[in-house]
Order: structure tokens, then sequence, then C-alpha cells
């Protein structure tokens, strides 16, 4: 598995003002989220989340499966994450209080003093891996998962490792996702010139497919000031998953970035923003600060910068998003592109009762999309 490389998060403080109860989406949608890199789990062995609403704890076993489970005992109700003194033996979750010891599946298999309670049994979420990222199902009324994220065997030659930084703010998935086909935004906010959809989105059950084009007159670290020509295709499974392969047509840059929002408390989510870069051949008149580094350690330093100037991006994003109010029935323009489209996409994951149509130029009309 390709490993990641994880960052601190970095909080962004709450705004004094909060929007109405009524103005507010259901905090939890169903989908798969974020939990922990492959390479934090090998690295701290036993790791403590906040997350949907959960305390949980995540670890993997000997043969490397990953789980993710709620961290409290159900012998006595012990507290098993790390800093409460759970630990891992032997791949198994040990509860500090009464050493019940706990495979991956949440079963019971050990006591130190009589054999183990097939009763005992933490509730455990379904995993899933995606280039060393470990996500968990979060499914409506408990129900397991209803579809899945794809597996993305993608090719790794001449790709450097995957870097993930975090942020953390009041907020919502389906308000952070909703860029995926708010273009117009690209421009007013981040400045980019010449911003269009290249194509109609795409929706089929659970997956929203987006493509789009876009300028910017931007320096890269070393680089000269470049004009970049970028197109983007971002593919969104759920409100938690977005992954978008970019192209700069200049440079001739190849990149990908993960988008990961994960509901923390039903206020706060943590959004964490996963970049690599393919290695970049220039001509030494233009590149010739980067020629003196090794090709891939330069790899490396140019997808950390631009992970930074994604998390650059976001940031003005975040100033919006957390303290912005959720309109139901929005009243769009015609510049909004596919905003109706990705509201009626988005119905599929709250409960029934909560879903309505997303509203037009005249405030009415929703778009059928096809069933998860």
């Amino acid at each position: 598995m390709w490993a990641s490389r994880a960052f601190g998060v970095h909080t962004v403080p709450a705004p004094a003002d909060t929007a109405p109860t009524g103005s507010r989406l259901p905090p939890f949608p169903e989908g798969w989220y974020f939990v922990a890199s492959r390479r934090e789990l090998a690295r701290r062995g036993l790791i403590a989340r906040q997350w949907m609403g959960l305390d949980v704890v995540a670890w993997a076993d000997d043969q490397g499966r990953p789980c993710v489970a709620e961290s409290y005992c159900p012998h006595l109700g012990a507290y098993l994450g790390p800093d409460g003194g759970g630990a891992i033996c032997d791949g198994r979750l040990v509860c500090p209080f009464h050493g019940f010891e706990f495979d991956t599946t949440g079963q019971c298999v050990a006591t130190p003093y009589a054999p183990a309670p097939r009763s005992a049994a933490l509730r455990v979420f379904d995993t899933r891996e995606v280039l060393g990222m470990v996500f968990a199902w979060w499914g409506l009324d408990g129900r397991p998962p209803q579809w899945h994220i794809p597996a993305q065997n993608l090719e790794q030659q001449g790709w450097c490792e995957i870097d993930i930084r975090t942020l953390r703010f009041p907020g919502h998935p389906q308000e952070t996702t909703e860029n995926a086909v708010d273009i117009a935004h690209l421009r007013y906010v981040h400045g980019y010139g010449s911003v269009a959809q290249a194509e109609p989105i795409e929706i089929d059950g659970a997956a929203l497919h987006s493509r789009f084009r876009f300028k910017s007159d931007r320096r890269l670290g070393p680089l000269p000031y470049a004009s970049l020509d970028v197109t983007a295709a971002a593919s969104v499974y759920g409100l938690g998953f977005s992954y978008v392969e970019i192209r700069e047509h200049n440079l001739g840059l190849d990149s990908r970035m993960w988008i990961l929002a994960t509901p923390l408390d039903g206020e706060q989510i943590d959004l964490a923003i996963a970049s690599q870069v393919r290695e970049l051949t220039l001509p030494r008149s233009i590149a010739w600060p980067l020629n003196i580094i090794p090709r891939r350690r330069r790899t490396t330093l140019l997808n950390r910068f631009l992970n930074y100037l994604q998390q650059r991006d976001v940031q003005q994003d975040v100033t919006i998003w957390s303290r912005k109010q959720h309109r139901h029935r929005p009243r769009l323009c015609r510049s909004d592109g596919e905003i109706s489209k990705y509201r009626a996409y988005c119905a599929q994951f709250y409960p029934a009762q909560h879903a309505q149509p997303a509203s037009g130029e005249d405030g009415s009309g929703s778009v059928r999309v096809a069933a998860a």
C-alpha cells in the first residue's frame, strides 16, 4: 500500500455567530469518511478520534487489517483510547480496566482470568482502504454499506508520496463538497480566469463526476511567475470523498488531490487535503532552481508546495463556510451551473423526511438522480 504522510491538524476558530437551527443540514450524512492514514496507524499503533458524533479508536492487527470501533469497553465501560490506558498487544486492543482483549472484528477473544464472554463485542464500522488512507462507513440507522468508494489502483511509478494536511473548522461536508460543481466561486473567491464547465456533470447513484477548466497567473515557488492553464476532473463519492485529477497544460504538470470532509461532533469538521504529483521534467531555462535538487526530492517538495497553495485556497473558502447559513431553497441564477443537480444528488445521503428539492432560478423544480 502507498503510504501517506500526515501533518498536524490546523484549527480555524469558530465564528461568534452561529446559524439558526432551522437552516442547518442533518450533521451526519451517510457515506464513507476518512479516519486515519495507514502510515499514522503504523507509527502510533492506537489512534483515538472524534468521528461522526462518536469517540472511536482505530488500529491494525498483525496482518495489517484495520479496525475502527467505538472507544468504550462493553464490559464495564472503560475508555479504550491511548490517553485512557488502552493499548495494542499482538494486534489486539487491550482494555486498561480488566485486560479484555478485542480483535479487529470487535469480538472479545481473551481475558486474563476467565474465558472471553461471547456477548462482549465492540461496535465496529466497515472499513475500506484507498492508497493508504483508511475510511469507515457511516450508515443511516446503522445500516451496512450501500455503495463503495473505488479501490483506485492508480499508477504510482513516477509519483511522489501522498501528502496529507488537515484543517478543522465549523462546517458541513455538503457545503465543502459543493465546490466540485460551484465553478462561479473559482472566479470570484480565488481569482481564477476563463472558468468554464468542460462538460455537464454526470451522476450515477452515489457517484458524481464534474470536469472544468480555468486559468491562473501564479508563482510556483522557485519557478518564474507563470500563466497556468488547468483542467480538473472531479469524482465525488458521497460527501466525504472527492478525488480530483489535475492537468496543467503549459508546464505539463500532473497532480492528484483528495478532499476528505469528516464531521466530528455536529459542528466542527476535519477537511483533509491529500495530494501527490508526478515527476516533472522542465527545460533548465525555466526550472533551473529545481534542477540542482534530485528529481524524487524535488517532486516531493513541489507536492508540498502545491498542497500549501491548495490549502491557501481552501482557507479562503473556510472564511465563508464557517459563517454561512444553508439555504434549502436557494435562489439560483444561470451562472450557478450545476448546483441544482448537486443538491438533488445529495438528498440520497439523508433520511427520506429531510429530502427537499433544490430551487432553480424561479424557486422551483428538482432534478431526478439515479438511486444508490
